[in-house]
């Protein structure tokens, strides 16, 4: 890998660090997204971030979870091959359940809180209120963006 793409996932892992998520997983995310060709191995990912295979097992592990990194096999190959999500639409269509999630544990705190002053109620009404917005609005805003990203392609 070259110094620009080693900094580039550095980078990315500096920002990835910064909401609390491990390093690691952002240097594999970078490391993905600048790869020529796109998919790479555990052991080409261990090798180009100079990190231990267990480290990037738990990292590609987390990152499949979270719908970002997927798994891949070549046919007569035993290797599996990691490559950055290449439908980013559809993780976001997949986030919507998690804000109906959120919003309906928030509309139980509010069940169980109903009868306390107005106060005691404010973080779990935005919570509620928030992610409802986000439920109705995300699908018209991705539905517009991929017919953006449809003119753009052509």
């Amino acid at each position: 890998m070259d110094e620009e793409r080693e900094r580039y996932v550095e980078e990315l892992a500096v920002y990835w660090g910064s909401f609390g998520m491990p390093k690691m997983q952002g240097r594999v995310l970078g490391a993905l997204l600048v790869a020529d060709p796109p998919e790479m191995t555990a052991e080409r990912l261990a090798e180009v971030l100079r990190a231990s295979r267990g480290s990037i097992s738990s990292a590609t592990r987390a990152l499949i979870q979270m719908g970002i990194v997927e798994r891949r096999t070549m046919p007569g190959e035993r290797k599996d091959y990691f490559q950055s999500r290449t439908n980013w639409a559809e993780l976001m269509h997949q986030q919507i359940g998690m804000y109906a999630a959120f919003r309906k544990i928030a509309e139980r705190g509010l069940e169980i809180m109903a009868g306390s002053p107005p106060e005691s109620r404010l973080d779990l009404e935005e919570i509620r209120s928030l992610y409802s917005h986000l439920e109705r609005e995300m699908p018209a805003l991705i539905e517009r963006w991929e017919k953006s990203r449809e003119e753009e392609r052509r």
